[in-house]
């Protein structure tokens, strides 16, 4: 088997073949790691990389386990994990200074399943500090590069695990998605990247940024890998009292067996929100509805004027809950530390916080804290509230009437490294199309259904909360008629 073959195999392939012949797995860790040497310089997708000797130990006993017949469901996968997920031993930053050096005493629940099923952690990815941004640029580590252009953003804010996916640094990654952060760069780098349902996975461990949008998710390069993982790190804990208690047993054997036919399906599209894309992305876009029409699906297109509201209400939440959430790192406990003796409580902590925190995580804070002060409270958050409140009315009303609704997951092509980072409102715009699915509650996917100037241009699917099978069987069939899967980037 060639370099290129077991790198860029799909994970429910390459586990059979592990459980066949467990030593096949030394192989693959070998050649992961040779082509992290060759393309990581290029990419910057990893803050921390595992050292490749710690890597095959864990290796050595999966491979045990499974001589023992213990059954497992991703025996030797590596994995790569986003860096606002705690890692036990194992240094977790956030993209920040204020968590340079701050290294977990625990898991998150996510890694704890994941090391139970046999996968190995590869390293943690590189991401807009705290979660907050859509390129991966607002990083205290310097930016990502897209595998495709390595002049271009590649999304974010979980661009580092869709990057280390996309250039076969890792089989799988696990991303966060707060309005769009996983499915952003999924669709820029060419991958497939699961939202789920609020509450279906446990956030225990996740570093917060807005706790009422944001959720753990997969990525990975065709839907089937996406539901693997979806399915192993998916289910109730007691530990996060906002998990469902929904079990996702089954869930990649029954999406791998489900015969979803296209034809009679219904798909909306919501006008206000393909309104104002690109040209170039809007062509791509549609032309995969003439094949989708062409395979039987019923598309009509619906207007939701509250939609135009979408962003403004999903900015005022997640500021306001990032400038809650955000009060913790004070440099007392963890994390950034200064001189403190003979100092006021108050000057150090406005030292740590001005030199721990990059410029776009002060923006949001302060203007979290605005939006929550005495006289605004009721003027913007809790107005805020309210349309998040018609927004989720409204989507349902229209998943009453459609299976599904569908959209361009970005409304631009991938940008030049530095060309928007000066102005925000530039790059909040983009998150257009997929902070819904966040305001709402609902699962959203990102697979690729054509391409721009060589560029990879995703679609979005939506469904109502808990589908994520009917989401994922449609999403299988939807890969396989657009004809985009395991895509190998041409820029690395």
């Amino acid at each position: 088997m060639s370099m290129f073959n077991i790198l860029y195999k799909p994970a429910y392939e390459l586990v059979e073949e592990f459980k066949e012949n467990p030593d096949l797995m030394l192989d693959y860790v070998a050649k992961t790691y040779e082509r992290i040497k060759e393309v990581e310089p290029k990419l910057n997708a990893f803050i921390t990389l595992r050292s490749y000797d710690d890597v095959v130990k864990d290796v050595e006993k999966v491979m045990a386990r499974l001589r023992k017949g213990e059954r497992m469901r991703l025996p030797g996968i590596l994995v790569a994990v986003k860096d606002n997920i705690s890692t036990k031993g194992l240094r977790t930053t956030c993209a920040s200074r204020i968590l340079h050096d701050y290294i977990p005493p625990y898991n998150a629940t996510v890694i704890e399943r994941l090391i139970k099923e046999g996968a190995i952690i590869v390293g943690k990815t590189n991401m807009d500090e705290f979660a907050m941004g859509s390129t991966t640029e607002n990083s205290a580590f310097g930016p990502t590069r897209n595998a495709w252009n390595t002049e271009l953003v590649p999304g974010g804010s979980s661009g580092g695990s869709a990057v280390a996916v996309s250039a076969a640094e890792s089989t799988l990654a696990l991303g966060s998605d707060t309005g769009g952060s996983i499915r952003c760069p999924a669709s820029i780098t060419g991958t497939v990247g699961i939202k789920p349902t609020y509450g279906l996975v446990s956030r225990y461990g996740l570093v917060a940024y807005a706790n009422s949008l944001e959720q753990i998710g997969p990525i990975a390069r065709n839907v089937l890998d996406a539901t693997l993982l979806l399915e192993i790190i998916g289910g109730d804990d007691p530990r996060d009292s906002t998990t469902l208690g929904i079990s996702l047993d089954e869930l990649f054997n029954k999406v791998m067996n489900s015969e979803y036919s296209l034809e009679g399906v219904k798909l909306a599209i919501v006008k206000e929100m393909v309104y104002g894309a690109d040209e170039e992305v809007l062509k791509v876009f549609y032309e995969a509805v003439d094949k989708l029409i062409s395979e039987g699906c019923v598309v009509n297109e619906v207007s939701l004027p509250i939609v135009k509201y979408s962003l403004p209400a999903y900015y005022i939440i997640a500021m306001a809950e990032a400038s809650s959430n955000l009060a913790r790192f004070d440099g007392l406990r963890y994390g950034l530390h200064i001189p403190v003796s003979g100092r006021s409580w108050y000057d150090v902590y406005m030292e740590v916080r001005s030199k721990g925190f990059g410029i776009e995580v002060k923006r949001r804070v302060l203007l979290g804290s605005f939006v929550l002060s005495a006289g605004y409270n009721e003027q913007f958050y809790l107005k805020a509230l309210r349309v998040r409140r018609l927004i989720r009315d409204s989507l349902m009303k229209v998943l009453k009437e459609f299976d599904f609704i569908i959209s361009p997951t970005m409304p631009v092509l991938p940008f030049k490294i530095g060309e928007r980072i000066e102005d925000p409102l530039k790059l909040y715009v983009i998150d257009v199309e997929t902070v819904l699915a966040n305001l709402a509650g609902i699962p959203a996917v990102s697979i690729t259904c054509g391409f721009s100037n060589d560029l990879p241009v995703g679609l979005q699917i939506m469904s109502p909360p808990l589908t994520e099978f009917k989401l994922l069987s449609f999403s299988k069939s939807l890969e396989y008629a657009l004809g985009f899967r395991d895509l190998v980037p041409k820029g690395v």
